[in-house]
């Protein structure tokens, strides 16, 4: 009971800070309250270790934590399988409940180039506010599915060093950018910060030799390329508290230096508001650079369900910057990412729009048609679905793709990759009006989107706060904001 009454007093000022109890909650709480801190780091992240079962599973126990809102499993060699599926639970700072389980997704190694200081990993998780957690690995099985030995098949084995990664992005506790640098790539078996190795940067390959395809460090031109639509309102680093202290290596461009293509994705999140938007990116940050041991957060640009657009990866908006997105692809494209998980239901209008009037400011810079085809080189060998990529070959995409038809995933999700079609008619040349900032997006998109922004932009950090007429042609009219 003393350690738990500890516990708690070291609980209180964290869930303060979200304005919640904290309390058990009821039926779906823990018995015993286990901080279980194995590696903690400044700033925010904490990591627990996984415990092998000896049958090609592991295991972390649902146990109390101090507050967190995002959360990833790593593990130490990038290359290295993890066989069966990866799922975690957590609970609910408010209510005390826990959630169901949650299959997370794999990261490919060499995403980012290969990296020194890089990790195998998922793709992380938006919680929201939670102070539990709970982890299963499942490993792979022989024909007769037990696994275990007894019918003389073996469970695959597990690497070393899994790991549950705990992000709090703590925006709106004050956290200094100093009290968050000098950690990256979480943290050695014994606790200590995990460093970089002397002499490689963690940019460089094992080598020596720079990542991400030898892309340049310089743009092609300053500023970028002028754009065949507008360039909608983008809310900057700086806007939504991008912490360049941890990106410390210099921004990176596309190779031949023009974008010839669009990927969509939506990234793996809970049911959030707009208002938590920035603080969701700022977490995706600290998971890509400081767990993951990227050069910077992967996505190009994201949109929020308000229809809010973030700039992701820093070089410029109007540059080619190469992003961390689409696995062979990145090279030649441009990723965008819609905050949410969609899976079963589609994005809201308002985020659609968004995504279309980026994407068609973005390509429009390069005079690809948004609705048109393109040829992209894969960068890597892979099979998606019935279709084998093979590394240096030329394939034709749409110019706007989903995640998953360049690479084996569910990306980005069966909802929102159903409205591909949508945002394609969106970003039709001709549909973008306007020469400026305050252009709107013009013929053809229906009355549901005036009605979406307006009950759901302006929550988010940079929303527009000016709004007007825009006609969409023939009977369809509404009111979209100013970007």
């Amino acid at each position: 009971m003393g350690a738990a009454l500890a516990a708690t007093v070291l609980l209180a000022p964290q869930a303060a800070a979200y304005g919640v109890g904290g309390g058990d909650g009821g039926a779906g709480s823990v018995s015993a309250f286990d901080l279980g801190r194995d590696h903690d780091l400044p700033g925010g992240i904490r990591t627990l270790g996984l415990t092998g079962q000896g049958n090609g599973e592991a295991v972390l126990g649902r146990q109390r934590t101090e507050p967190f809102r995002l959360l990833g499993v790593t593990w130490d060699d990038p290359r290295a399988e993890v066989p069966g599926p990866i799922e975690v639970r957590t609970r609910d700072l408010v209510t005390g409940l826990w959630s169901d389980w949650t299959e997370l997704d794999r990261h490919p190694a060499g995403l980012d180039g290969e990296r020194s200081a890089g990790r195998g990993s998922t793709e992380p998780l938006w919680v929201g506010p939670s102070d539990g957690v709970e982890a299963r690995i499942g490993g792979a099985r022989g024909e007769s599915g037990r696994g275990d030995g007894v019918d003389g098949t073996a469970a695959a084995p597990l690497p070393a060093g899994l790991r549950v990664n705990l992000i709090d992005p703590r925006s709106a506790s004050g956290e200094t950018a100093a009290g968050r640098a000098g950690t990256r790539a979480g943290s050695d078996p014994d606790g200590s910060p995990r460093t970089e190795d002397a002499g490689t940067k963690a940019g460089d390959g094992a080598n020596g030799a720079p990542a991400a395809e030898d892309s340049p460090t310089v743009p092609p031109s300053r500023p970028g390329p002028s754009s065949t639509a507008a360039r909608p309102r983008v809310v900057t680093r700086a806007e939504w508290g991008a912490d360049e202290s941890e990106v410390t290596e210099p921004a990176i461009y596309l190779p031949a230096g023009r974008i010839k293509a669009a990927f969509v994705h939506h990234t793996d999140s809970r049911p959030y508001e707009c208002s938590q938007s920035a603080s969701i990116i700022q977490g995706i940050l600290d998971y890509h650079v400081r767990v993951e041991g990227w050069r910077d957060i992967g996505y190009n640009f994201l949109v929020d369900k308000c229809g809010t657009i973030y700039e992701g990866r820093k070089g410029g908006i109007d540059q080619p910057v190469h992003g961390a997105h689409t696995y062979g692809w990145n090279a030649q494209t441009t990723g965008i990412a819609v905050i949410g998980d969609f899976s079963a239901e589609g994005a809201p209008q308002a985020a659609l729009a968004s995504v279309a009037r980026i994407i068609a400011y973005k390509l429009g810079q390069y005079r690809v048609d948004p609705a048109g085809r393109t040829t992209l080189t894969s960068g890597a060998n892979q099979t998606v679905g019935t279709r084998k990529y093979v590394e240096g070959d030329p394939y034709t995409f749409d110019a706007i793709s989903g995640h998953r038809d360049g690479f084996s995933t569910a990306c980005p999700g069966d909802g929102l990759y159903g409205q591909l079609n949508t945002i394609r008619g969106y970003a039709a040349p001709g549909r973008i009006r306007g020469n400026g900032p305050g252009a709107g997006v013009g013929n053809g998109i229906g009355t549901a989107i005036g009605s979406a922004m307006a009950s759901g932009i302006g929550s988010g950090i940079g929303s527009p706060s000016e709004s007007g007429p825009a006609s969409f042609g023939g009977r369809y009219e509404a009111v979209l904001p100013r970007f």
